[in-house]
């Protein structure tokens, strides 16, 4: 007999081959699994994206900071090379702009500070007022004018007014305190009078149909009230108020301007005259600018300014706004985590 074939017999290789079930193939990832993955990255990226936006605001606080840091210390070194320069022989400046009003640059407050330096300074050889503001408070107006007067007295110190474009009103209540006034020929002079303005809605809230109720303790509490009618009793009051300040600012202007004033009828009627016509008028002495008086008035061509003025570091504060200042903050205090 012919032997089996090996091939075919159980336990063969063959016939292990041929028991074997085929190979599995990788079933693909269930949908949800992959869309986790997708919004993990998407979230990771999200993350890394914002550490990097707030590493670099941090960092751009700290820039800020630096520079602003910077800018004080300037401003430091500055001021003081400014005070040494003013020991020289020099003519001292101070600036009058804009509304004089307490809280602005023409302040009370501002002007007489400045005064006080430029008198005291040994190298002013005099001050120049340098003038371009329509006016403002009687009152602030009037404080600087009584320390123009004392601090001359004090320091015997001249003092001259260079009008620039305006002179009217407060600012020409300033300027009556200086030895001299200079103007340009086109410049507005005078203004000399005194107002109180204000808005009158009765007729409009009667054509509206609104009522006004107004309570008050003392009959004269409401008195200008915008909303009420007018109270014959009480306005003639303000006059007389009004009056008496411009009479007190005709006696200012007198008393500074002294036989060189040649009063018309028009003179203190509240008009205002080109540079040209107030030098006629005695109002004004001379046309000349900072320059001329600086050089040939006072013999000081150097001028030095005593301006009170906002250093770079304040305006830089300023332009920062309190929004970014707090900001600043927040970044600062989460300076140790920067890397």
């Amino acid at each position: 007999m012919t032997p089996p074939d090996d091939d075919n017999a159980p336990g063969s290789p063959a016939a292990s081959d041929q028991s074997l079930p085929p190979p599995a193939v990788a079933a693909p990832a269930p949908a949800p699994l992959a869309a986790l993955e997708s919004s993990l990255e998407r979230v990771a990226r999200e993350m890394l994206r914002q550490q990097r936006s707030d590493r670099r605001w941090r960092v751009f606080f700290r820039l800020a900071w630096l520079g602003l840091v910077l800018a004080v210390a300037w401003a430091v070194f500055s001021q003081r090379a400014h005070v040494q320069a003013g020991t020289k022989a020099h003519t001292a400046l101070i600036e009058v702009q804009g509304e004089i009003a307490a809280g602005n640059e023409a302040s009370a407050e501002a002007l007489v500070s400045a005064l006080k330096s430029a008198f005291e300074d040994p190298g002013a050889q005099a001050v120049v007022l340098r003038i371009n503001s329509p006016g403002g408070s009687p009152v602030q107006s009037g404080i600087v004018n009584d320390e123009i007067r004392r601090l001359k007295a004090l320091h015997k110190k001249k003092v001259y007014a260079v009008v620039e474009e305006m002179c009217a009103s407060g600012a020409y209540y300033i300027a009556v305190a200086a030895d001299e006034i200079y103007v340009d020929k086109a410049s507005l002079v005078g203004s000399i009078g005194v107002l109180m303005d204000g808005f009158g809605f009765v007729g409009l809230m009667d054509k509206l149909g609104i009522e006004r109720r107004l309570l008050t303790a003392g009959d004269n509490k409401g008195m200008l009230d915008p909303f009420s009618p007018q109270n014959e009793r009480q306005t003639a009051y303000a006059k007389a108020m009004i009056d008496q300040i411009h009479q007190q600012f005709i006696a200012v202007v007198k008393r500074g301007r002294g036989d060189r004033l040649k009063e018309t009828p028009e003179t203190f009627s509240g008009l205002f005259w080109s540079g040209e016509e107030a030098i006629r008028l005695g109002l004004a002495d001379k046309l000349g600018n900072l320059d001329y008086v600086a050089r040939e008035v006072v013999k000081a061509e150097e001028v030095v300014d005593y301006t009170p003025r906002d250093n770079v570091a304040e305006r830089l504060a300023k332009r920062f706004g309190a929004a970014v200042g707090q900001g600043a903050v927040k970044a600062l205090r989460e300076l140790p985590r920067l890397h």
